[in-house]
C-alpha cells in the first residue's frame, strides 16, 4: 500500500468516529445547525491560508464546498431518523456512484469493477435495511451519498490544480458561509435560533473535534492524497469508513449488528479487497 493511500485509510477510520457523536448531536441540534457549527470550527483552524488565493481556487473551493455541505447536512438530517450503522452503509453507496458518474465523464467500467459494485450493492442492501426503513431518513442519506460521489470526482479532476491548503481553506470558508446563511434562515423562521447556543454546549468539544480534526484535517489529507489516487480507487477505499463506523458505533453507543447486517458488511470488504487488487494491477 502506498502512502496516499494510507492516508485515505486513516481518513476513513476518522470519519469512522464522527457517525456516533453525529448521532448523539443530532438529539439536540438539526444537521444544518451541527454543520454549521463544524465548519466554523474549520475555518478558524484554516483560515492562515486564506491569503493571496487565485481566483481559480475561488472557483474550485466554492463547487466542492457546495457539495460538501450538502453531503454533510443530509447525512446528519438522515442520522435523526435511522442508527449511525445504518447512515455509514447507505453514505457508502458513494463508491458504487462515482464510477458510474464517470461514464458521464468519459471513463470506462470494466467487468470486474462492475461485478464489485453489484456484489457491495447486494451487501449494502442486506446492511441497509437493518431496522427497517426510514423514508426520509434513508432519502436524505443517499442525497448524502450522490452529493459525495461528485465531490469525489471533482476533487480528483483538480485538485492537481491548486495548493492542497488554499482548496481546503476556500471550500470550508464555503461552507460555513452557506451552512451560516442556512441556519439563520431556517431557525428564525421556526423560532429556534435563540436556544442554539443551550443546545451546543452539551455537544461543545465532540462539535470542535468534528470541525478540527474529522472537518479541516481530514480534508486537507483528502485533497493532498488525491493528487495521487484516482477517484474510481479513492471511491473504494473509502468503503472502508462504515466497517469504522459500525465499529465505533458498537463500542459508544452500543448499537447491535444482527447476522444479515455482518453478512452485507463482509460482502462489502470483499467487494473492496477485489476492486483494490484489480486496481493495484493497473495503476503503478
Amino acid at each position: 500500500m502506498n502512502r496516499h493511500v494510507g492516508i485515505l485509510v486513516f481518513v476513513t477510520l476518522v470519519w469512522g468516529t464522527t457517525f456516533p457523536l453525529l448521532k448523539s448531536a443530532a438529539a439536540t441540534l438539526s444537521g444544518v445547525e451541527i454543520s454549521a457549527i463544524r465548519f466554523a470550527f474549520a475555518t478558524l483552524c484554516m483560515a492562515p491560508f486564506l491569503r493571496r488565493v487565485p481566483a481559480a481556487t475561488w472557483r474550485d473551493g466554492a463547487i466542492l464546498g457546495a457539495l460538501a455541505l450538502v453531503s454533510y447536512v443530509t447525512q446528519a438530517y438522515g442520522l435523526q431518523y435511522i442508527s449511525s450503522n445504518r447512515s455509514a452503509f447507505l453514505t457508502s453507496l458513494n463508491v458504487l456512484m462515482v464510477p458510474l458518474l464517470g461514464l458521464l465523464w468519459g471513463g470506462t467500467l470494466s467487468a470486474l469493477t462492475l461485478a464489485c459494485a453489484l456484489a457491495a450493492c447486494l451487501g449494502i442492501g442486506l446492511m441497509s435495511w437493518e431496522g427497517g426503513a426510514h423514508l426520509l431518513g434513508d432519502g436524505a442519506t443517499l442525497l448524502c451519498a450522490l452529493a459525495y460521489a461528485l465531490y469525489v470526482i471533482v476533487l480528483s479532476q483538480r485538485a492537481a490544480e491548486h495548493d492542497a491548503r488554499q482548496l481546503t481553506a476556500t471550500q470550508i470558508l464555503f461552507m460555513t458561509v452557506f451552512a451560516g446563511l442556512w441556519v439563520v434562515a431556517s431557525d428564525a423562521s421556526s423560532g429556534t435560533l435563540h436556544s442554539l447556543n443551550q443546545r451546543l454546549l452539551p455537544h461543545l468539544w465532540p462539535l470542535v473535534y468534528l470541525g478540527l480534526i474529522a472537518t479541516a484535517g481530514m480534508l486537507l489529507l483528502q485533497a493532498m492524497a488525491q493528487k495521487h489516487v484516482s477517484a474510481d480507487k479513492a471511491a473504494v477505499i473509502y468503503a472502508m469508513e462504515p466497517v469504522f463506523a459500525a465499529l465505533f458505533g458498537w463500542i459508544w453507543l452500543g448499537e447491535v449488528l444482527t447476522e444479515r447486517a455482518a453478512l452485507g458488511g463482509g460482502i462489502v470488504v470483499l467487494a473492496v479487497i477485489a476492486s483494490e487488487i484489480k486496481f493495484g494491477k493497473n495503476e503503478a
